[in-house]
């Protein structure tokens, strides 16, 4: 449920672009994430450095492009969010951080080496998502970005995340078997003994 709630605004946007027009579509983006950071204050969750930083991001690029009535500023803004969120996960590592361990540290256990490999993984994914944002942004009409942009950049990022998943389940404990009655009564009959 989490996962579609993320996505959320993405899926609005792109209703509201097939409905209307870009500029109601970026206007409904900035509406939809108030309305999830609102949305987690209210049920006292706590809102994550990346939300406030999206929050901030569609509010100056979102805001640029309606009052300026120019699509630039809607593409460009996933070229700067992306490259920006890349930059600080590498940038962390370099000076001895690790971003995604402060992040999720408390939800799953992981030794050191795969921190390491998550967060370097991570932050090239999001200089990739970058480049290709502003490739297909200054190569393809507005109608076709959006596509790509919606489906394609959704796609990618969910693939991503199962190879992840995949990949760290290595590092993760098995669950522990459930205990058989007849164990505890094996373990019963050996203490009477």
């Amino acid at each position: 449920m989490k996962l579609l709630f993320d996505f959320l605004p993405v899926v609005l946007f792109f209703a509201a672009y097939k409905l209307a027009d870009i500029y109601v579509a970026t206007g409904v983006a900035i509406v939809a994430a108030i309305a999830q950071i609102v949305w987690s204050l209210v049920r006292k969750e706590k809102v994550k450095p990346v939300q406030w930083i999206g929050l901030g991001f569609i509010l100056i690029f979102g805001s640029a492009t309606i009052l300026l009535q120019d699509e630039f500023y809607i593409k460009i803004k996933w070229t700067l969010f992306y490259g920006l969120m890349g930059l600080l996960i590498l940038g962390a590592i370099a000076f001895g951080k690790n971003p995604l361990k402060s992040i999720l540290g408390n939800e799953i256990e992981l030794p050191p080496e795969a921190w390491q490999k998550l967060s370097i993984s991570w932050g090239a994914f999001f200089l990739v998502l970058a480049a290709l944002n502003q490739y297909f942004a200054m190569t393809l009409s507005l109608d076709a970005w959006v596509k790509v942009k919606v489906f394609g950049g959704t796609a990618l990022s969910v693939v991503f995340v199962f190879v992840q998943a995949f990949w760290l389940a290595k590092y993760l404990p098995d669950e522990p078997e459930q205990k058989k009655p007849q164990d505890a009564a094996v373990k019963v009959e050996a203490k009477e003994v």
